[in-house]
């Protein structure tokens, strides 16, 4: 069986125009019902199957595998701590409970740096699954989550439009959608929104991406790599063009998933908003990869506020609130890898965050905001976020340590 699963072709979500053709089609009949206030639900669960097996078919069936054992993971634990939560609140548990469910995707950041390989845990999309099991064991814990069965928790962590690249949705916010069929009118509207974002998205990542991606950044890396390992103004040139290539990517990857979902009903939360207009880095977090750092604000940051302020940990509110950005920030970079490039981009963030704070509360005494202040301080944020990404992408790594493909 698993030699007639590896021959099988292999779909990558949003990859090829050809995909869409495939999933609008597939999707036409739940659009129709959807139209007259009809949500087939079982419908909906067979393409969701027959596409999520398209992604983890062929060679990569071994992250299918993968992925079945961590979804039965995964449930019975918030299955288990829905069921514990209606009688007991023990936060020793809690913290437990959120440990193991962040256990898969630990294992899975930190293989690479003690083994040398991957681990075989891994598959395609574990982040964004692991942040939505842990954060709803979370909104269980504060009393948000009412109702919960182990078929709905499954169809929100499956949710097949979002699975592999985001963004990232809460399963209070996802259930509110799914159990409402919105009205024909509202539907409506929806499907002109998610016309619009589909577009947008192909014009970002099959056309302007293309040339980030496939002529600009290789350019410029093969010739700062002819002065490896010294940096030239060619290694500007690939900070510029990573930067280009990581947003019109990723962003058109997430209006994909955000048109497809309102085409599904569902108002899956939007992922970028203009980022490279922020005039600080803190707004920057508000506009950039928004589900994600979000997620961080609501379920690190804060919570780690409220426990050092009931503590009384710190005497200095500033002090309190510069260590959880630091401490938010720095959670993030080990998120994306065990690597010093990772690692040091999380600390210039958050360290951006305290000077950011620090800032705005001279800035508030000292200096008026007009058009002129706001452009540079838009100009600065969007070199400085360019500066940080060249550290992100690893080149930097490649440039200096391994000039030879050693």
């Amino acid at each position: 069986m698993l030699t007639w699963i590896q021959t099988l072709p292999n779909y990558t979500a949003y990859g090829t125009p050809l995909y869409f053709i495939y999933l609008i089609v597939a999707i036409l009949p739940l659009s129709i019902g959807l139209y007259f206030g009809k949500r087939f639900s079982w419908y909906e669960a067979l393409i969701s199957f027959i596409f999520i097996f398209l992604m983890f078919d062929g060679t990569s069936y071994k992250q299918g595998l993968s992925l079945i054992g961590y979804l039965i993971y995964q449930t019975i634990l918030v299955i288990w701590y829905f069921h514990y939560r209606q009688q007991k609140n023990n936060s020793l548990v809690f913290y437990v409970t959120v440990a193991l469910s962040l256990l898969p995707i630990v294992i899975v950041k930190f293989t690479p740096a003690f083994v040398g390989h991957n681990s075989l845990l891994g598959f395609l999309g574990i982040s964004y699954l692991t942040f939505r099991a842990a954060g709803t064991i979370i909104e269980t814990r504060d009393g948000v989550v009412k109702e919960l069965k182990w078929w709905e928790f499954i169809r929100f962590m499956l949710f097949m439009p979002t699975l592999t690249s985001g963004p990232i949705d809460r399963y209070r916010r996802f259930a509110k959608d799914y159990k409402k069929v919105p009205s024909r009118e509202k539907y409506l509207e929806m499907l002109g929104k998610a016309v619009k974002y589909l577009f947008i998205g192909f014009l970002y990542k099959f056309v302007i991406d293309y040339f980030f991606a496939e002529q600009w950044q290789p350019f410029f890396e093969r010739m700062a790599m002819q002065h490896a390992p010294h940096l030239s103004w060619w290694t500007v040139g690939v900070a510029y063009m990573y930067t280009g290539n990581l947003f019109f990517d990723f962003a058109g990857y997430s209006l994909f998933a955000v048109g497809i979902s309102y085409l599904m009903g569902v108002e899956t939360p939007m992922n970028f908003n203009q980022p490279f207009k922020s005039p600080n880095i803190k707004e920057f977090w508000n506009r950039w990869h928004m589900t994600l750092s979000f997620w961080f604000r609501d379920y690190i940051f804060m919570r780690f506020v409220f426990l050092a302020t009931k503590k009384r940990w710190f005497k200095n509110r500033n002090v309190l609130s510069s260590t959880a950005y630091m401490l938010n920030m720095m959670i993030m970079g080990f998120w994306h890898g065990v690597t010093w490039y990772y690692i040091l981009y999380g600390f210039l963030h958050g360290l951006a965050l305290v000077v950011n704070d620090w800032w705005l509360r001279y800035k508030h005494f000292k200096i008026k905001t007009n058009a002129f202040t706001k452009g540079v301080a838009i100009f600065i944020t969007f070199n400085f976020v360019v500066f940080t990404l060249l550290i992100f992408c690893g080149f930097l790594d490649k440039l200096w340590f391994h000039p030879f493909g050693m």
